[in-house]
């Protein structure tokens, strides 16, 4: 667990010394959050009726924007390649850079959520779903953006490309994590939606840096 723990901390560190990423993701959550009273207008009963759906889409696509971090530093100063002669599975590190690119990406979104669901006046009984989903769900959003990083790792200006292979598998998530705060809104049972969203994450745990593993080594060799 030491190496493990290791390169969690080493990934966290290179965050907090640059910053830029972290803070750009969390920036558009709050911009494409709040463009949206003003886009459509202030009225109360439509925001709180779209809010579930504004605040997964914006948090979805923040998320994704720090993707392209979670590997290409790494692989272009060698330092990847030095990670896995390191002795630690190259499933492990991944998990490792996945679990960092949550704390740094996935956390500050979801703490910033509630504030965001107040300004689009979300019903409080959708609250603690809200919080919830977004507690299981963004993990996801790391661990099969995880797989798109992975795959995208050298093709020059994979971006585009990278979207284009992750928001198909991020639709599940987005769709039980909205399903389940409409249900918490609306007085019905969310539990069927919250299961099936965490199936899906405990799903994306042992497959998701598996086959970003594999690819990886693709790019490596």
């Amino acid at each position: 667990m030491k190496p493990f723990m290791a390169v969690i901390a080493r990934d966290l560190h290179l965050a907090v010394r640059q910053g830029g990423a972290t803070f750009l993701a969390l920036v558009f959550f709050l911009l494409t959050v709040t463009l949206f009273p003003l886009g459509i207008g202030p009225e109360p009963a439509i925001l709180a009726r779209i809010a579930p759906g504004v605040l997964w889409v914006a948090a979805l696509l923040a998320a994704m924007l720090s993707l392209d971090r979670l590997f290409q530093a790494d692989f272009e100063d060698g330092s990847l390649e030095q990670l896995t002669l390191s002795g630690l599975p190259l499933g492990a590190i991944v998990l490792a850079k996945t679990i960092a690119h949550w704390l740094t990406t996935g956390l500050p979104l979801l703490l910033a959520a509630p504030i965001l669901a107040v300004l689009l006046n979300m019903d409080s009984e959708g609250f603690a779903a809200l919080l919830l989903t977004m507690l299981i769900g963004t993990p996801a959003l790391s661990l099969i953006g995880a797989i798109g990083a992975a795959l995208t790792l050298t093709v020059r200006r994979g971006g585009v490309l990278l979207s284009l292979l992750v928001l198909p598998l991020y639709i599940p998530v987005l769709i039980f994590g909205v399903s389940a705060i409409d249900a918490a809104v609306h007085g019905l049972n969310a539990k069927p939606h919250v299961l099936l969203l965490t199936a899906l994450t405990l799903a994306a745990i042992p497959l998701c840096p598996w086959a970003a593993a594999a690819a990886v080594k693709l790019s490596l060799e």
